[in-house]
């Protein structure tokens, strides 16, 4: 979080509710400098949600055959990370157009504040008729798998797939969801953040495995 970076609306922090993304969540929020933000700035911290828990969202292809404890194992954590899916991406509300009556009375607020300058009612009015930042960033601390089969439903691809991917312990992804319903990734499990010698997937370390 950075002012130079200009208006960076983030709404709330999500996360598991498993230890680890807990812990990696409290970190994230810790370093957010949100004391250096002027005005009514605040994120949240939603309470944990088993429902980002780790798991096996589906089965995979290509694949060999898989044990009955897998099948079975998938088959029963499917719904719960698929209703995670569909709870957490959806389209943003369309912004309305103001009505012609609320055109009107904005620019009679604006005409009284210019008669009224001397007071700095102007300064003041005008201000509290500037738009919000249009983007809101939510951030949610969850898991690979989790991640993964997200990142093929949000792109439309084949969710069977998920496991082609591969995100590296604390790599960022990034999505980008318009009202229109448009979906862009902007990147996916970054790790550009990481010195070498601290990037591991699940017990690999490094990238030579």
């Amino acid at each position: 979080m950075n002012k130079d970076f200009g208006p960076c609306k983030v709404k709330v922090v999500h996360v598991s509710d498993l230890a680890r993304a807990k812990e990696s969540a409290d970190i994230i929020y810790d370093n957010m400098n949100l004391d250096n933000f002027d005005g009514d700035f605040t994120v949240s911290k939603s309470n944990p949600d088993p429902l980002l828990n780790e798991g096996r969202p589906c089965h995979h292809i290509p694949g060999g055959k898989a044990r009955d404890s897998v099948v079975e194992r998938t088959d029963e954590q499917h719904p719960r990370i698929e209703q995670a899916f569909k709870k957490y991406f959806y389209r943003a509300e369309m912004p309305t157009l103001p009505s012609k009556e609320e055109e009107s009375e904005k620019s009679k607020i604006i005409a009284t504040s210019d008669e009224s300058n001397k007071d700095g009612d102007t300064e003041q009015s005008e201000q509290k008729l500037k738009s919000h930042p249009q983007h809101e960033f939510e951030i949610i601390v969850c898991h690979g798998n989790v991640i993964r089969y997200m990142f093929c439903r949000a792109l439309q691809l084949p969710p069977e797939a998920w496991l082609r991917l591969c995100t590296f312990n604390c790599s960022l992804t990034y999505f980008t969801i318009r009202p229109t319903g448009t979906v862009s990734c902007r990147m996916m499990g970054d790790i550009g953040h990481l010195p070498h010698d601290m990037c591991t997937f699940s017990m690999h370390p490094g990238f030579n495995w």
